[in-house]
């Protein structure tokens, strides 16, 4: 069973989901979040837990989280202040989680700021554009995505930020040498929508690449902290930043089955290996 709750604030309504057990029932609630990605991206990995309380949610500002607070940005320190929120909701902290992408990004934030909300934290291959060797390159590769888009809208930049992410390790002058990435090869629209209000290739996001951890913060809290990274993408920019966060915090990453998005299953055409990756997730959590 899952019920559907929202958490009214001054500053947006975040809507979160309760899959399965109350959390009255549960001694540890499990929490997925996401971002760019809103809570549907997890209805299959969730599926893989029936007796676990898990929980999803949309970040403020995405799905059906709506914002009052007259901004576009998307803030790690933000998005972790609203995640606690829900956590107080569910009766307080501290519960496990699974963090993908900018949900991972977030999910340190959380840690840094309230580290008795989370005992044992999966983040799962944070993009974290500062911590890689050639982050320079990174950068400016991340801007050619958001001009793309600016240029020639959607199909443009989804085209760029899939080359980008596709790209076999560090961003060399082979890479900027390369073509413009065709829209129509990888299915997308060649026509431009006029819009440009995409939080992925635009500078709404850029809080979450550009993130710094406080590592000692991280380092010196209770959470158990375990970074995540795709053993099919472990050379392309996502497992790279995973591979260097592990290392920044004194570990090696552990390695998930599939790729970036080895969780999904149907839910928007790029599955990966969601029960094998569940069954990982499950031998981490413990």
């Amino acid at each position: 069973m899952t019920t559907t709750h929202t958490l009214e604030t001054s500053e947006a309504d975040i809507v979160y989901d309760i899959h399965g057990p109350s959390p009255a029932d549960s001694p540890r609630p499990l929490l997925m979040v996401g971002q760019p990605m809103a809570a549907e991206g997890f209805g299959t990995l969730a599926s893989f837990f029936p007796e676990r309380t898990v929980v999803t949610y949309d970040p403020r500002g995405l799905g059906r989280s709506v914002r009052k607070d007259g901004r576009e940005d998307h803030v790690p320190a933000v998005q972790a202040a609203d995640i606690h929120a829900v956590i107080q909701a569910l009766g307080g902290g501290p519960v496990e989680m699974f963090a993908s992408s900018g949900g991972a990004v977030t999910a340190l934030a959380l840690v840094t700021a309230h580290p008795g909300d989370v005992s044992t934290l999966v983040a799962h291959e944070p993009p974290l554009v500062t911590a890689l060797p050639d982050a320079a390159a990174a950068e400016r590769a991340g801007q050619a995505i958001r001009d793309a888009y600016q240029a020639k809208g959607f199909g443009a930049g989804m085209a760029a930020f899939i080359a980008m992410t596709s790209w076999q390790g560090e961003f060399t002058d082979a890479y900027f040498a390369l073509p413009p990435a065709d829209p129509a090869q990888f299915g997308l629209p060649v026509e431009d929508d006029g819009r440009r209000d995409d939080p992925l290739l635009t500078e709404r996001s850029l809080a979450v690449t550009a993130f710094r951890p406080d590592v000692d913060a991280l380092l010196a809290a209770p959470t158990r902290i375990v970074i995540g990274v795709g053993e099919e993408s472990r050379d392309v920019m996502t497992g790279r930043a995973a591979l260097a966060t592990a290392g920044l915090l004194g570990q090696e990453a552990v390695v998930f089955p599939s790729h970036h998005g080895g969780f999904l299953g149907g839910e928007f055409g790029y599955a990966g290996q969601p029960e094998a990756f569940a069954k990982k997730l499950r031998e981490v959590l413990g």
